[in-house]
């Protein structure tokens, strides 16, 4: 496992995508697979600097787990944020003009599309938010 620590700032959003993308580019990724995953990170560590501490700031937390047999990547988000499950949020309607759907909720919706499994828990105190792709 492999993980970078920082603040749970959208300015530290590149360095996560180059901390991940550094980690695919070693494990021979599908360009394919990378892109919908650097999409998913970028929108992921967005919400936790948008959203998880409120108007303060903390750290965040990305783990990057490789199964090399399965040819799947888990990555895991960590922060100590408010205790928030954005899988509970039901999912827009995109037949909906788009004056007309609701703010928010296009984000994890797409996360949610392209990744083969998400999954969220909280656990002493921190909001984890799994993430898994076959590479």
């Amino acid at each position: 496992m492999k993980e970078w620590k920082g603040t749970a700032a959208v300015e530290n959003i590149p360095a996560v995508t180059a901390f991940i993308d550094e980690q695919l580019e070693a494990a021979s990724c599908s360009m394919k697979a990378q892109m919908q995953i650097d999409v998913a990170v970028d929108e992921v560590m967005a919400n936790i600097a948008q959203y998880a501490y409120g108007d303060g700031t903390g750290e965040a937390a990305v783990r990057f787990e490789l199964d090399e047999a399965e040819r799947m990547v888990r990555i895991t988000f960590a922060d100590r944020g408010i205790p928030f499950n954005p899988l509970e949020r039901p999912e827009p309607d995109v037949n909906l003009p788009a004056e007309e759907r609701q703010i928010g909720g296009l984000g994890i919706f797409l996360v949610r599309k392209t990744m083969d499994g998400v999954a969220y828990r909280y656990e002493d105190g921190q909001n984890l938010l799994t993430l898994q792709k076959k590479i």
